[in-house]
């Protein structure tokens, strides 16, 4: 056994004795979050607006500060890149995770000091889980590899400032960086298919055991692998015995990633975004993701029926319930203040509190009021394939065909098979009868003859990551969104339709 792995162990006893302290008393230590960050930025600019020094309670803190997205936080964060202090948080921020919104372009999220520990301590903590709960803790031993973007940096107002995903390569604790890949240089170069090809050729030669990424990007990084050498991923790295993913669902990916690898290894799921780390896979045996109650950020949750509402409801966590879908919302030690993520999720236990991810509140189909959820496409597609174990899809996305040229309106799904199902028809009928069951709305609209059942268009190979690359987000972190009430991707994708 190597020094990493020896060390790990008692590490991880003390991890998880943490976690197990802090997750035995949920609401206590939300509340002792709220105080903490209410009162350390009470003299900021925001905190003199929103009368900090007023609020004693949850009660008092949702009158004086209301829900916001990046938008309406854009005049403060303006403030801090214009390099004045004590805005959103007391001093400056230690960095900005430059990232791209749909509607408001660039947006400049705040990584406080404070906050780091909570970005970079969350991530290593998920993986000292796992080595406490199974004693495996060989693959800290290996070579360890972060798809990322680059960790080169700009600086704003004085301000490092550049993807999350390079900011935490600066982050990455000295014990791992001499078995860490890629080369500083190699993730410094911008263009993802030349780095992706300098990645496979630092890598190859190593024995990793450890690869880190977003699963679309992943599966590039193995089917980049398999051209050049023709050889299952477990063929070229024996020693491969941990995948660490979050950004996406993993099952729409599973099928085609253990068919590369040509077995299934474990795999610890993270939910990491650039407004925080908010939950990661603690156990083996339970697909939730452990809420992290306990790192800076106190947690609020609407549910996603009331989220466009005027006044809609604010739950902390002791009042949420199971099998909900709630948008989150966040008040945080970077200076986020009543900051809706975007995303959805719904929680499955509550001792402890453990999530699965759900969607994007944005992101939803209700072109005839059916409000179709990521979740529920995923599950379907997933149900679907269960029942067809040939098929296996690299990627895929969901649109509404609202004026087609003849029949009904309709949903249309595009998707890239790797391996297409033997009846494609059939596929198709079970796909549409799934969704059905997922969406009472949706199986109304069907049943009552108002859209007709779903339609797939076949890609072609690579199809998107064509259309990634002609928006200019190909690699890093980004990822196709699963669902649009619009025909903006559709009609993108259009050229790459096979039939």
């Amino acid at each position: 056994m190597g020094i990493r792995s020896v060390l790990a162990k008692p590490f991880a006893a003390y991890v998880v004795s943490k976690t197990r302290k802090w997750s035995a008393e949920p609401g206590k230590y939300q509340l002792k979050t709220l105080s903490n960050i209410v009162q350390t930025a009470k003299s900021t600019s925001f905190g003199r607006d929103h009368q900090f020094a007023d609020i004693r309670r949850y009660d008092d803190f949702k009158k004086h500060v209301p829900i916001r997205d990046y938008e309406a936080l854009r005049p403060y964060v303006e403030k801090v890149i214009e390099g004045k202090p004590d805005i959103l948080w007391p001093g400056k921020p230690a960095y900005f995770a430059k990232t791209s919104g749909t509607t408001s372009g660039t947006k400049y999220i705040p990584i406080t000091k404070e906050s780091l520990p909570n970005h970079f301590n969350s991530a290593r903590d998920a993986v000292m889980s796992y080595v406490h709960e199974t004693g495996n803790a060989r693959f800290l031993d290996g070579n360890l590899i972060f798809l990322s973007g680059s960790p080169e940096l700009d600086e704003v107002a004085g301000i490092k400032t550049g993807r999350l995903s390079g900011i935490s390569n600066h982050q990455v604790p000295a014990i791992l960086k001499t078995n860490q890949k890629p080369s500083y240089q190699t993730n410094c170069i911008e263009d993802w298919e030349e780095k992706l090809e300098r990645i496979i050729d630092e890598t190859l030669p190593a024995p990793m055991s450890l690869i880190s990424g977003i699963p679309p990007w992943v599966q590039m990084y193995f089917d980049r692998i398999q051209a050049r050498t023709g050889k299952k991923i477990k063929d070229v790295f024996p020693h491969f015995e941990m995948l660490v993913y979050g950004g996406v669902n993993f099952e729409p990916y599973r099928a085609k990633l253990e068919d590369s690898i040509g077995k299934r290894v474990p795999s610890i799921e993270t939910y990491p975004a650039s407004e925080g780390f908010l939950a990661y896979q603690n156990s083996q045996t339970d697909p939730g993701l452990l809420l992290l109650l306990n790192t800076g950020i106190f947690f609020e949750f609407i549910p996603t029926e009331e989220y466009f509402n005027e006044n809609p409801t604010r739950l902390c966590i002791e009042e949420v319930e199971l099998g909900k879908n709630y948008a989150v919302i966040i008040n945080s030690n970077a200076g986020l203040w009543g900051y809706s993520i975007g995303d959805t999720v719904k929680f499955i236990n509550k001792n402890p509190y453990k999530i699965i991810v759900t969607g994007r509140i944005k992101h939803y189909i209700s072109a005839f009021g059916e409000h179709v959820i990521g979740e529920e496409v995923e599950r379907a597609l997933q149900h679907t394939m269960v029942k067809f174990p040939e098929a296996a899809v690299v990627e895929f996305t969901v649109a509404p065909q609202v004026t087609p040229a003849e029949g009904l309106p309709h949903h249309e799904w595009f998707i890239e098979f790797a391996n297409p199902p033997h009846d494609m028809q059939a596929f198709s009928r079970e796909l549409d009868k799934q969704m059905q069951s997922q969406n009472v709305y949706y199986d109304d609209l069907i049943t009552g003859n108002i859209l007709r059942v779903l339609k797939i268009s076949t890609l072609k190979k690579n199809a998107f990551i064509d259309y990634m690359k002609s928006e200019g987000k190909l690699g890093g972190q980004n990822k196709v969104p699963r669902l649009s009430n619009d025909r903006k991707i559709a009609t993108a994708l259009q050229a790459h339709i096979i039939f």
